[in-house]
């Protein structure tokens, strides 16, 4: 059996990365600057 954890960073920046986030409905991006993220995504 696989371990959990497959690291592949195409497949991290498509579904965690800044554009990504820019994308998604849940001004996910603006909250993060609103909190003062030093780090808004991956």
């Amino acid at each position: 059996m696989k371990r959990p954890f497959q690291p592949n960073k195409r497949k991290a920046k498509k579904k965690h990365g800044f554009f990504a986030r820019k994308e998604g409905k849940g001004k996910i991006l603006k909250r993060r600057r609103v909190k003062g993220r030093k780090r808004l995504s991956k």
